[in-house]
């Protein structure tokens, strides 16, 4: 396949993705270039500067996956590539180190006045009484947001001999103490720190999440310091409490626009340690994140899941394996249900046997795509595939159950129909049920199902008349639940049967219903 490399990006990372695929590194292009250039890639990866916005996204008709290398994902309009089936992956372990360190060499040069001090000495003079500095050890560290960099910065801060409180609404109270972080609301944490640092998101609950008010509940001796995204801490709100004395000093490394506008409060503001946004830029951390990305973008192009994906779930590599096997089989009863039933409005897919400990959004995802795949001509998957559902007025949840019959594991997809499925010890899809009645087919490109009166020679007239029609049964089964009842007969045939010679088998006395089952089967 073809992969843009949009920005530069560490050559470890290229080389990685080169060892599969054709991989282009266009660097400098302009907006017309790269909106031209799009339509002929499979895979995008991007840093910060470039967009891929909706615009972006619709030109890139090919995009299966887009890769950032880097953490924060503001450049790449999420929705949009979720409504188109492509899936977003960032590289969010591959930058801690060096933005836990940039935060900590931020918070040392605050406290010892390194940047001014420096500039004195240029300017020649020596003038050790002005730049009195503190000491870290014994002072608490507000640490707001305790994701993987806050964490870290955590742990250093508590190698130094600082206190940390913390808060994080996904971080339990048991595993921020695991830490030695204190766990606290923002509030409290501003009013007690001596420093704080902020590693949240930029979203529209983070935005200018530290504010006037804020601001002015801290310490008069306290730092705040911003190495997350730009417009977390409000710039105007900041830069007049600089102005005020409200606080003794800021670090920021990130701006609401970059590089910051002419007419940034910040620029002028006292007291403040201006970086440009270097808080990634180590060479080790610019190695592990294009090779982070790179990997992501190579197993998504793979047909696998992606360790860090946005807009997909989160598999352990345990799950993934176990699912594996089962998404095509989830899939194909997605397809074969869509044309068994016309009722898709309120499904369940019971998960049963060994794969009921594993999670089932994946399974869920790919049986949609299976149901969609016969209503639009849309491109359907694991990453858009609820949303297009939903549209459609299509739901299906999930039941877990240790009770898999003969089987080690099962699937059965309901509703006003059911159709059961299962993996065979050497990987082949079969079909083992149908509304209860047991059958055994592996499923075929072309099915007919019928429920009829079973009586003598019910099966041979449905053979008779498709062979007067010319087509080959390749293989049957025949599912009843006692003598002389009611019968389901699945046939795999060669050829895919008209509507006429259906009509035809439908019109045979005790025929009750014929279902023709036109299945997309993975290679």
């Amino acid at each position: 396949m073809r992969v843009l490399v949009a920005e530069k990006l560490a050559p470890e990372g290229v080389a990685l993705l080169e060892q599969e695929h054709e991989v282009d590194v266009r660097v400098g292009m302009s907006r017309e270039e790269y909106l031209a250039a799009l339509p002929d890639y499979d895979a995008l990866l991007v840093r910060s500067g470039v967009k891929a916005d909706a615009e972006a996204i619709a030109a890139g008709s090919r995009l299966v996956v887009i890769g950032r290398a880097g953490v924060g994902v503001d450049n790449i309009d999420i929705p949009a590539a979720t409504a188109a089936g492509i899936t977003v992956v960032n590289a969010p372990t591959g930058n801690t180190t060096a933005a836990a360190e940039h935060t900590l060499a931020l918070l040392f040069a605050l406290a010892r006045h390194v940047p001014e001090a420096d500039a004195s000495m240029h300017a020649g003079a020596w003038n050790r009484s002005a730049f009195m500095g503190r000491e870290l050890v014994d002072k608490t560290l507000g640490v707001v947001g305790l994701g993987k960099i806050g964490m870290a910065v955590a742990d250093r801060a508590r190698a130094l001999g600082m206190s940390v409180v913390g808060y994080d609404p996904y971080v339990t109270e048991e595993a921020a103490r695991l830490h030695g972080i204190e766990r606290m609301t923002v509030a409290d944490i501003l009013r007690v720190a001596d420093a704080v640092t902020v590693h949240v998101p930029k979203t529209k609950d983070t935005a200018n999440l530290i504010s006037h008010d804020e601001l002015a509940s801290m310490k008069p001796s306290a730092f705040i310091i911003n190495v997350a995204r730009g417009g977390v801490v409000d710039e105007t709100a900041l830069a007049a409490a600089l102005q005020a004395g409200t606080i003794a000093g800021a670090a920021v490394d990130v701006y609401s626009s970059e590089p910051p506008a002419q007419d940034n409060p910040l620029l002028g503001a006292p007291n403040i340690i201006l970086t440009p946004h270097l808080g990634a830029s180590t060479a080790e951390a610019q190695t592990r994140v294009a090779v982070e990305a790179a990997e992501q973008v190579r197993d998504v192009l793979a047909g696998g899941s992606a360790r860090y994906a946005i807009n997909a779930p989160m598999l352990t590599p345990e799950t993934a394996d176990a699912l594996a096997p089962y998404l095509p089989l989830a899939r194909t009863l997605g397809q074969f249900y869509a044309q068994f039933s016309d009722d898709l409005t309120d499904l369940t897919l019971q998960v049963a046997g060994e794969l009921s400990d594993y999670e089932a959004s994946p399974l869920i995802a790919a049986a949609l795509g299976g149901i969609l795949e016969q209503h639009t001509e849309e491109r359907v998957n694991v990453i858009n595939a609820a949303a297009l559902a939903k549209a459609r007025g299509i739901k299906i949840s999930s039941h877990h159950t240790q009770d898999a019959g003969r089987f080690s594991s099962l699937l059965t997809l309901a509703g006003e129909h059911s159709v059961s499925g299962t993996v065979s010890f050497g990987g082949e899809l079969r079909l083992v049920a149908l509304d209860g009645y047991e059958v055994d087919l592996a499923p075929a490109a072309n099915m007919l199902v019928s429920r009829h009166q079973d009586r003598p020679g019910a099966i041979g007239l449905v053979g008779q008349t498709l062979g007067e029609a010319d087509i080959n049964i390749s293989n049957m089964h025949l599912g009843r639940s006692d003598k002389r009842s009611i019968a389901f007969m699945i046939l795999a045939l060669d050829e895919p049967v008209p509507e006429s010679v259906a009509e035809r088998i439908g019109s045979n006395e005790g025929m009750l219903d014929v279902w023709l089952i036109n299945l997309d089967l993975p290679a």
